[in-house]
């Protein structure tokens, strides 16, 4: 894909959705980072289903350690590897108030630091919280990268490095959600939805969908 042709691409897609979000549901950045740490090969539908028991109740590293591995473990066992997730939770917990005063620390280094959370993890929060132009290669971002070729790489960090390169700085901030939205409901793994694409005109993928037959 040309450098106009991405100039094209997310000029579409920002007229489309000029103000994309998260779909995950949050009110803080604690919340955000324990939500975006619970989604980890889970739908986001599911994380908040869960969530939105979970944070009435407790939202705060404090209260997530006072629930205790039993009930944490109870508010999210609907959400895949929940035991593993809920381990993670708590001992982050518990180095958010004893290096960072119970406040989510601004650098990746520090939140890579953080158990469960990874790079992918940390862009997420370095975005959605803190507004930095990061970008979390999840499944449908690292496709859409590939297949429109905007940014063909073999690991999820070429992907993410070829990306933040390529994209115009103006759309950097927002990149990250229009790829992930436009992955998740069109550009999808079996049968991208072509014709409701925005953006077809300037995606290299040849094979292009054609709309069912009614």
């Amino acid at each position: 894909m040309k450098k106009e042709t991405i100039e094209l691409f997310f000029a579409t897609l920002k007229a489309a959705n000029p103000q994309p979000v998260t779909e995950l549901e949050y009110t803080s950045v604690f919340e955000l980072l324990t939500a975006v740490l619970l989604s980890a090969q889970a739908t986001d539908v599911s994380v908040n289903k869960a969530t939105r028991k979970l944070f009435p109740v407790a939202n705060t590293p404090q209260a997530i350690l006072d629930l205790g591995l039993d009930g944490l473990e109870a508010a999210i066992k609907t959400i895949g590897l929940y035991h593993t997730k809920a381990k993670n939770l708590l001992a982050t917990c518990e180095i958010l108030l004893e290096k960072h005063a119970g406040q989510v620390p601004r650098t990746r280094e520090a939140l890579e630091a953080l158990p469960g959370v990874g790079r992918k993890t940390a862009n997420v929060v370095l975005n959605s919280a803190f507004g930095e132009a990061t970008m979390a290669v999840d499944t449908h971002i690292f496709r859409v990268g590939n297949r429109t070729g905007l940014a063909p790489g073999r690991t999820p960090l070429e992907v993410e490095l070829k990306l933040i390169q390529r994209i115009p700085s103006e759309y950097l901030v927002d990149a990250h959600h229009w790829l992930i939205l436009l992955g998740r409901y069109v550009c999808m793994a079996r049968k991208p939805l072509c014709w409701q694409c925005a953006v077809a005109t300037w995606c290299d993928f040849k094979p292009k969908t054609e709309r069912p037959p009614a």
